[in-house]
């Protein structure tokens, strides 16, 4: 997850990475972690699975929780040691 924004002077952060890896962790991890894609992940109903659909719609899941003046420039998913997708947006 790469992210840009102003730097908060008062914390030197964009965003504090305990809450980025929080964010993460509740709308995608805790949704995809060993849950069968086709069926128990409502946000991807209807969808073909492939690692570059399931990093669309983590695009979609983490970019409406991020805090204000914090964007997101960039996922990238592992399926697999040497298949992977890098995503940029919409």
């Amino acid at each position: 997850v790469t992210v840009e924004g102003e730097v908060d002077p008062e914390t030197g952060y964009v965003v504090d990475l305990r809450r980025l890896k929080e964010l993460a962790e509740e709308r995608v991890v805790r949704d995809l972690d060993h849950r069968n894609l086709n069926r128990d992940v409502p946000w991807l109903t209807g969808v073909n699975p492939t690692t570059e659909n399931v990093v669309v719609g983590i695009w979609r899941r983490l970019v409406e929780a991020l805090p204000p003046g914090v964007r997101l420039v960039r996922l990238v998913l592992w399926e697999t040691p040497r298949n992977f997708v890098e995503y940029a947006g919409e």
